[in-house]
């Protein structure tokens, strides 16, 4: 199939993009690196009227250390943020979770923020930013507003952006020297993961895990380091999962109840 016909608008600045937005709402689709959107448009899930690409706007392609939170902007590619210098030191969790995305390939067209709007519950960068407590910035003719990542995802596919409001930026709250990892199961490296499993180590008691591919959003749990296991055990039981052509929901789980406890030790083991 082919996309429908449809308009195509290249502005110059996120001031362009905004009025672009604000003047048709939900009849535009914003356009960055294109990795799911293309594959959208082909198959006719989504129908635009116009196109606003953002990619080549040099405000939205930077990456800002802000003291407490790194901003990436919208038009900073994947392969951007990975070969940062300072991502392991300031960003750890990203640092281990970014190889997963995909391919080396679609990692150069596809964008940090693009993947977090896109909000696909196996999705490692909607992951990472939930188990971070990041925040995702849109702006409109209306102003700006920051959104927390738990807050920002509402569910599958599902966000709070409103039709007129582009996002601009997200932020990760620095961690320096946090232990961190990460792990997946997908069917081949660069699939969407059946289940990824982020953690960081909070304390000398705690871990937080983050889970990606068993709910419609990103879960995140503060697990206690002595009894993981069964609290990790817990939570599988909890969590309803859901079928698709990959795995049941039934194995969802299964893969959570094995995976997660190992991520938490190479958290605990990694280097501080």
């Amino acid at each position: 199939m082919k996309p429908r016909p449809f308009d195509y608008v290249r502005p110059d600045s996120a001031d362009e993009a905004i009025a672009v937005l604000g003047e048709y709402g939900d009849d535009a689709r914003v356009l960055a690196g294109g990795q799911s959107l293309m594959a959208m448009l082909n198959l006719r899930l989504a129908d635009p009227a116009v196109l606003v690409d953002i990619a080549r706007i040099p405000e939205l392609d930077a990456i800002r250390d802000l003291g407490g939170r790194i901003e990436v902007g919208a038009a900073v590619t994947q392969n951007k943020l990975l070969s940062w210098p300072k991502l392991a030191e300031k960003l750890p969790l990203v640092a281990v979770a970014l190889p997963n995305v995909g391919h080396f390939q679609t990692r150069n067209k596809g964008t940090i923020c693009g993947s977090i709007a896109h909000a696909d519950p196996s999705s490692e960068l909607p992951l990472s930013l939930a188990l971070l407590e990041g925040e995702v910035v849109l702006r409109s003719k209306r102003g700006t507003r920051t959104v927390g990542a738990k807050s920002f995802q509402l569910d599958m596919l599902t966000t709070a952006r409103e039709p007129d409001e582009l996002i601009t930026a997200v932020r990760f709250p620095v961690a320096p020297n946090r232990k961190a990892a990460f792990r997946e199961v997908a069917r081949r490296h660069g699939d969407f993961a059946i289940i990824a499993v982020g953690a960081i180590i909070e304390d000398e008691n705690t871990a937080r895990i983050g889970v990606g591919g068993i709910a419609g959003k990103p879960v995140v749990r503060r697990i206690p380091l002595d009894g993981a296991k069964e609290a990790v055990n817990a939570l599988a039981g909890e969590l309803e999962g859901y079928e698709d052509l990959h795995a049941s929901a039934e194995l969802r789980r299964d893969i959570l109840r094995n995976l997660a406890p190992v991520v938490i030790e190479e958290a605990r083991a990694c280097a501080a």
